[in-house]
């Protein structure tokens, strides 16, 4: 799961600060008075002229837009909201309210209908009900101290070997992933646990930066993933499928994390050197930390267990879970009256602004898709002539674009709608030779491939949000520079994982297929 809510305050430079503030607050000012003109002109001709009649105050902006071709309105409508965006108004409410804007500018009173036509349908989803429940449970195991704990243990059992706290570090990341899952909290809270204990120990600060970044991002792949349930609603997609399709490549991407920063501390012990002997405990000894760690496993296993055999609903494992981590919370000692009210307000907030997100793009993109942009966007990228791989490329590309300025529902709500019937209407008959991907799992496939995109997006330069994330915990010593050249190595693990999931479809389609029987 990945909750917004509990994801951090990007940290940016004083200069990046100012000069962004400068230019968001003139932006604001001179928006905020071109509307107060509008909207008092069109008061104006409200209150005093004959709406059917031609004779209006100044102008009148209903319908100017109304013979506008669908490519000048693209520019138009994607323009606005990238400016509107740039003054840095919360995208809940910018996507909804263009929405708004572009109905009344190019149609009539009746296009209205399209708000409600959008929202009711999403809101009667069963499937979302999960949101609210999954984020609660991540809210509460995390105020259980799991990270802390996790990290404990495995850091005990692997310390020993070279490049052991790095891999120890994204091994508890894989394990928290199916437990909080919370991207921004968990990168920033093993920040602060695990990279002092690395640099502590002469670890290679890019080693030491990129394991807790590229680890931390695993929520948005490793189910149960808040990402992933979005997908399904949008694509149409069965929830239990695609967690079951993201579940060998979350664990492959863990797998080759692992294996490149033990197997660079191995061929250079520099890099990533053992704990000293005097630090570590006896077999007998890491057996017993495991104690710590039985209840919020079983709690794991049960959800995901009771949703992939098919018993539960999301819904269904969303409310076992949320009751089961207030079970672990108190099994750890860490339950009170202040704790359950502080998961609760976090669990509000991080859901209303996921559902206000889903409302003004499903509004925005919905309006959009009426004109008849769907069409355009398929045509025109059809045209290109390119392969159905090329073209996959291709959104792949647009995914990582707008993951460094966009959030990731955002990016969900305004790009899924409209890719998804371009990948639909393709046939991938598989590259050199591999197999090809079947005509039913494709949405499945492409859901996956968009899941590893997104974390992609979260370590791209310059502006993935791990990477502010991850600034706002690292010792002054360490530069912007540091950071960024400590995500290109997982950043290119990313791409290799993310080659192999679309050269073998099978790593994402098998396990899904097996279960349910395709």
């Amino acid at each position: 799961m990945n909750s917004p809510a509990t994801s951090p305050t990007v940290p940016r430079t004083p200069r990046h600060n100012s000069a962004m503030g400068k230019f968001g607050t003139w932006l604001l000012i001179i928006a905020s008075v071109v509307a107060a003109f509008v909207v008092t002109v069109e008061v104006i001709n409200i209150l005093l002229y004959d709406p059917w009649s031609d004779e209006v105050f100044l102008f009148r902006t209903a319908g100017i837009l109304a013979n506008v071709d669908i490519s000048s309105l693209t520019w138009i409508m994607f323009g606005s909201l990238v400016v509107v965006l740039m003054m840095g108004l919360p995208l809940a409410f910018v996507t909804g309210g263009l929405g708004v804007v572009f109905i009344y500018l190019v149609g009539d009173s009746t296009m209205l209908n399209i708000i409600p036509g959008r929202i009711f349908p999403m809101m009667t989803n069963s499937d979302l009900a999960a949101i609210p429940l999954f984020i609660f449970m991540a809210s509460m195991l995390e105020r259980a101290g799991l990270i802390e704990e996790m990290f404990n243990v495995v850091y005990k059992w692997l310390g020993g070997l070279s490049g052991g706290l790095a891999a120890a570090t994204i091994l508890a990341s894989t394990i928290l992933a199916a437990m909080v899952g919370v991207i921004g909290a968990a990168v920033v809270t093993m920040g602060i646990i695990a990279l002092p204990a690395m640099l502590k120990r002469n670890y290679d600060p890019q080693i030491a930066i990129g394991s807790i970044m590229a680890g931390g991002t695993l929520g948005i792949l490793i189910p149960p993933s808040i990402l992933a349930i979005l997908y399904a609603v949008v694509a149409q997609q069965s929830v239990g499928e695609l967690y079951l399709g993201s579940v060998i490549p979350g664990l492959l991407l863990s797998g080759m994390y692992i294996a490149y920063v033990v197997i660079r501390s191995i061929k250079n012990p520099k890099l990533g050197p053992p704990v000293p002997v005097s630090e570590r405990i006896s077999f007998a000894d890491k057996l017993r930390l495991l104690r710590d760690l039985i209840a919020p496993l079983i709690l794991v296993f049960l959800v995901l267990g009771l949703l992939f055999a098919g018993v539960a609903t999301p819904v269904e494992a969303a409310g076992i879970g949320s009751f089961g981590a207030v079970i672990v919370a108190m099994m750890h000692k860490r339950f009170s009256l202040t704790a359950l009210r502080e998961a609760s307000i976090g669990t509000l907030k991080a859901s209303a602004m996921v559902l206000w997100i889903m409302f003004g793009a499903s509004i925005f993109v919905g309006f959009y898709i009426l004109q008849g942009g769907q069409t355009f966007i398929t045509e025109a990228i059809l045209g290109t002539g390119m392969s159905s791989y090329g073209i996959l490329f291709l959104l792949m590309v647009l995914l990582v674009i707008l993951g460094m300025f966009l959030d990731w529902v955002g990016i969900l709500l305004l790009a899924v709608p409209i890719f998804v019937p371009i990948v639909k209407a393709l046939t991938f008959d598989g590259l050199f030779g591999l197999p090809a991907v079947a005509g039913d799992d494709v949405v499945l496939w492409f859901g996956v491939l968009y899941l590893v995109n997104m974390q992609m997006s979260f370590l791209s330069p310059p502006f993935g949000y791990a990477l502010f994330y991850i600034r706002g915990v690292c010792p002054p010593e360490i530069s912007m520079a540091t950071i960024f050249k400590s995500s290109l190595v997982f950043l290119a693990l990313q791409a290799l994982g993310l080659a192999m999931c679309i050269l073998l479809p099978g790593i994402v389609t098998w396990l899904p297929n097996l279960v349910y029987g395709h």
